[in-house]
């Protein structure tokens, strides 16, 4: 067990969602206890007798309970999402009580939120570290190994590939991230664009595939990483997908006008989380993920890596657990991003994890 985590040495907020769980079962492989806290009380019982854990059930609109909470551990890894909800009253929480916050978000606005609360969190000695699971860790790592090779580098591309299937909780926040509309960013600003546009191919570390921008996490997270002032993020689709997107842009503004309307979007919630299941474990054994940045310059210079993992669930739970180690170990304040928090080679430390700077032979296969 890593010095300074003995007994309950953290609290798991939200554990017994879906990956919650998976991050509570890591921590016990890797020796620790730590302390199960959720709203639900059934839930979290029944976690907690199952795993023999200890467990607090409150809500985050209980500021006097949690406080108490937070009286137990010194770092807070929260997992309920979406976590343009829940995460405003648990940063609070954790800053008024210097217990270091950490979350497995990929959304922007909760980026931009608590990357705002820099100079708060220095003067409380409290690290907040938003995104430290899936795909935040291991972008994020590599856009800064390309941005430190790659001096002067005014654009940043980065490309996710992903074998698997979402959680609810995956599932639902990115329904209401696109509800937010499609982003990139451009002269240090992020600026709409319509969804549809940022069509392309990548070649990935296995093949090459069709790409579409979209709004990631990233968008925000490489920036503050690597003050890289123009990025653009994409997610691969298939094939079949791509070749009819064309026809299919014009209705999405209207498609996305009428989701967001109170109902449908209560609905579409509603049937995300009663409907959608996480990957299996057999899934997660099996599954992998690819991604791929370029760093270029104005005049011409670039630098590309590629990066293979495993499932994106199964490597959340790793990097958690890790990301609270490495905490422990020497902490940090302010509100960082997992590369400057624990630097470019942090996401190597999950199994799995495999860096390409050249492309390997079985790259050289068509398009899927």
């Amino acid at each position: 067990m890593t010095a300074g985590m003995a007994g309950s040495g953290f609290m798991i907020y939200g554990a017994y969602g879906y990956t919650g769980q998976l991050i509570a079962r890591q921590a016990i492989a890797r020796g620790h206890r730590p302390l199960l806290a959720g709203r639900n009380g059934a839930k979290l019982g029944a976690l907690a007798q199952e795993l023999g854990l200890p467990a607090v059930s409150v809500g985050l609109d209980q500021r006097s309970a949690l406080s108490r909470a937070l009286e137990q551990v010194s770092a807070v890894c929260h997992t309920a999402g979406p976590f343009v909800h829940t995460s405003a009253p648990l940063v609070e929480a954790c800053l008024d009580a210097r217990v270091h916050y950490l979350d497995i978000t990929g959304e922007v606005p909760v980026f931009e939120s608590i990357f705002r609360r820099h100079a708060q969190a220095q003067q409380r000695g409290v690290a907040l570290l938003p995104g430290i699971g899936f795909d935040v860790v291991p972008i994020d790592c590599l856009v800064r190994f390309v941005a430190q090779r790659t001096p002067g580098a005014t654009d940043l591309e980065l490309a996710l590939a992903v074998l698997g299937r979402m959680s609810s909780g995956t599932a639902r926040a990115s329904f209401e991230g696109l509800l937010r509309g499609n982003l990139v960013r451009r002269a240090g600003k992020l600026q709409p664009i319509p969804f549809g546009q940022g069509l392309g191919e990548v070649q990935f570390s296995d093949r090459r595939r069709a790409v579409l921008a979209i709004p990631w996490g990233d968008l925000e997270t490489a920036f503050h990483t690597t003050g890289i002032p123009n990025i653009t993020t994409s997610l691969a689709i298939p094939a079949g997908v791509a070749r009819g997107l064309p026809r299919a842009t014009p209705l999405l503004p209207g498609l996305l006008r009428l989701l967001a309307r109170p109902w449908p979007r209560r609905a579409v919630l509603s049937l995300l989380e009663s409907q959608v299941t996480g990957p299996d474990e057999r899934e997660r054994s099996e599954g992998r993920a690819y991604l791929w940045a370029r760093a270029s310059t104005r005049d011409g210079r670039r630098t590309e890596a590629w990066l293979e993992t495993c499932d994106g669930y199964a490597f959340t739970a790793q990097s958690a657990v890790l990301a609270v180690e490495a905490l422990a170990r020497t902490p940090r304040a302010g509100a960082l991003t997992p590369a400057l928090a624990f630097g470019t080679d942090f996401v190597l430390n999950v199994s799995g994890s495999v860096r390409h700077e050249q492309l390997p032979p079985s790259a050289l296969r068509g398009p899927s």
